[in-house]
């Protein structure tokens, strides 16, 4: 029992891992995005916990679930595997809501899988393709008709 928590921690890192790699979340959406968010994240809790600890705001509890191995006074072992899931698992909440009110809202989401089509790619509903360009047309009114816009060119 003396190491279950560090193990639940374990099993439930790869809970995140299996939800990222299906959905593409986070970590295997954007990986180098990634590691520099999620190490940013672990490291600002780290220096959170040992501010909490050097005020003496924190201490660790006892339990006989923890491993008994401490990195540092009043620091246990499982502390940064907490913090490790704990950022991932705010990042693939916050990136699959993301996801979810783009698409209730119409617009593109911001990484799918590679099953999913970009709706970008797809055709028009006429069956004629959506034009490249942003550039709008003048309307049909306004345009010039045929000879006048051969005569611009130069051409007869």
């Amino acid at each position: 029992m003396k190491w279950l928590y560090l193990g639940c921690l374990l099993f439930s890192t790869f809970g995140m891992c299996m939800l990222d790699l299906r959905y593409r979340l986070f970590w295997f959406a954007h990986w180098r995005r990634a590691a520099l968010v999620h190490g940013f994240g672990v490291l600002v809790f780290l220096l959170w916990d040992v501010a909490g600890i050097l005020t003496g705001s924190f201490s660790q509890g006892d339990s006989p679930y923890f491993s008994g191995i401490s990195l540092a006074p009043e620091m246990s072992l499982e502390e940064p595997f907490f913090l490790f899931f704990l950022c991932w698992i705010t990042m693939n909440v916050y990136c699959g809501s993301a996801r979810l009110v783009s698409r209730a809202r119409g617009g593109r989401a911001g990484s799918r899988t590679a099953s999913e089509p970009n709706p970008a790619d797809a055709p028009a509903r006429s069956g004629a393709p959506e034009r490249s360009d942003t550039t709008e047309r003048p309307a049909a009114s306004e345009r010039p008709a045929t000879s006048e816009r051969t005569e611009q060119r130069g051409t007869a």
